[in-house]
């Protein structure tokens, strides 16, 4: 994804969480590869797996690199690969992969509000999910406020294909103050209220609050770095986040 205004939401009736970031509707510029790394780190969380054989978060590191292509003004194609995690009972593993698709309002940061929606298709390995096709459907609204302080909503929809009353409200959101053009700091939060069909009791849900700095570097390489804590007992406790993203290639320019 192009800007890292940027996951996902921690799961634990699903798996762990491989990307944590907020999507703002950045979309890379049409002929454009762009290459996003997620890293998180989990020092502190949830001991038990969430189904026998599963990736336990506690003291975990998880990896993906995304690729993403801009297809045309509104819309960006990705693929995660590898997915992959090293834990302290499993050690070293890969996940799986997703296929992405991002359609998001054309130059969305000059706009004062913009929305997209971005769709994430899933083959997981068995260590990752006992499902092995699942998919997130993240809808995007991004209110720009004034040039310094950006609201931003992700109402978060995960679905195994078992019913639409069974998909997972697992929202995101962001608030950023930007300092300048390279440098912005950010307060992001990541929940998991449970199925639709009846959202679990209040300490069985999931929910973080994750403080974020963003800075832009003059070779053209972001970088977000957060750290996270978790509010209830169904939550990690304590996460560490990276991500670098970066444009690999200049659009072409017609004469």
């Amino acid at each position: 994804m192009a800007g890292l205004g940027l996951a996902a939401a921690p799961a634990p009736a699903y798996a762990q969480g491989d990307e944590i970031q907020v999507y703002d509707g950045g979309l890379a510029p049409k002929g454009v590869f762009n290459l996003t790394w997620h890293n998180n780190f989990t020092p502190k969380g949830l001991k038990t797996p969430a189904f026998p054989g599963a990736v336990t978060a506690d003291k975990s590191f998880n990896g993906v690199t995304e690729w993403a292509y801009g297809v045309n003004k509104w819309f960006e194609a990705g693929l995660y690969l590898p997915l992959y995690t090293i834990d302290k009972d499993l050690g070293f593993g890969i996940d799986g992969l997703k296929l992405r698709t991002l359609v998001a309002t054309p130059n969305g940061a000059d706009r004062r509000v913009a929305i997209g929606l971005g769709i994430e298709l899933s083959y997981n390995a068995t260590r990752w999910d006992d499902k092995r096709v699942t998919s997130e459907y993240r809808p995007i609204i991004a209110w720009h406020v004034n040039p310094k302080v950006d609201i931003i909503v992700n109402p978060i929809l995960d679905t195994r294909y078992d019913g639409l009353k069974n998909m997972v409200f697992a929202p995101s959101s962001r608030i950023a103050y930007n300092a300048s053009d390279a440098w912005a700091v950010a307060l992001e939060t990541y929940s998991e209220f449970g199925a639709l069909k009846g959202f679990e009791a209040a300490g069985d849900q999931s929910h973080q609050v994750y403080g974020v700095l963003n800075h832009v570097a003059r070779n053209g390489v972001e970088f977000e770095l957060g750290a996270g804590v978790g509010l209830t007992d169904a939550s990690d406790r304590f996460v560490l986040k990276l991500i670098l993203a970066k444009d690999l290639n200049k659009p072409k320019v017609r004469k």
